[in-house]
């Protein structure tokens, strides 16, 4: 009998969310995808989700949740398991958001709004999936964190700190759900194509372009690929791996 799969993105509806759903889709997932803000987000996940259904035929809803709230990650949940049942294989933690300003010029509501949605939606996400994951016998969750975890940069203080701690929970998470064969994983993204990056300017995105050891940034289908070797990888968990074109080593 096909055993049906069920994922859940959060940040799903475009870039490199929306290249993750659309990965998991493509290997026969019904995805469930978060998103957050003005009425397009809605239109691009539901839009998503139809493609991904006449590409592969699998399933999609599109879930409008502020994953900083506790209470709102269990809307999120609750849509998955009542509209694909209670078995979830795949948890990604992909929702984020950063501010980009020399740290005396944050607000404390500015960063603690950053360590919410970065971090605090991660614990909030596994907290509640877990338990479906453990009545299963397995599952897999990919926390996506980035290279400034590891290599930290000036004026963005409060995400740094934040993707640091996620990779610290990734491997606690991992190890102490690995005995119940729960995976818990990291993707940690170099510079890579989104609607952030295409604003700056040119020249600024050239010059940082140079100090990438590959001379190409990253588009959101290498991390696509970060995702689906992580969830084949059988005896990986614990893990940080970082698509970034060898950065990480400057």
């Amino acid at each position: 009998m096909l055993i049906e799969k069920t994922a859940i993105v959060t940040g799903g509806s475009k870039g490199i969310g929306g290249a993750l759903a659309t990965r998991l889709a493509s290997m026969g997932y019904h995805t469930v995808l978060n998103y957050y803000g003005a009425p397009a987000e809605k239109e691009m996940a539901e839009e998503l989700i139809a493609e991904n259904h006449k590409k592969y035929g699998t399933e999609g809803i599109a879930v409008e949740a502020d994953v900083s709230e506790f209470s709102n990650c269990q809307k999120i949940v609750e849509a998955a398991v009542n509209r694909f049942g209670s078995r979830i294989d795949v948890l990604v933690n992909n929702a984020g958001i950063v501010n980009s300003k020399p740290f005396l010029e944050l607000k404390p509501e500015e960063y603690e709004r950053v360590m919410k949605v970065d971090v605090i939606a991660h614990l909030h996400m596994c907290k509640l999936v877990i338990p479906h994951m453990l009545e299963a016998g397995q599952g897999n969750i990919i926390n996506i964190s980035s290279i400034c975890g590891w290599k930290p940069t000036a004026y963005e203080v409060d995400y740094c700190a934040a993707k640091a701690a996620v990779m610290g929970a990734t491997r606690a998470l991992a190890e102490e759900f690995g005995p119940h064969n729960i995976r818990v994983n990291s993707i940690a993204p170099g510079m890579h194509w989104t609607d952030m990056l295409r604003s700056d300017p040119p020249e600024s995105i050239e010059q940082e372009r140079q100090k990438i050891p590959l001379r190409r940034i990253g588009e959101p289908e290498d991390i696509a690929d970060a995702l689906e070797f992580l969830i084949k990888a059988g005896y990986m968990t614990g893990q940080i791996i970082s698509p970034c074109g060898g950065l990480w080593m400057n």
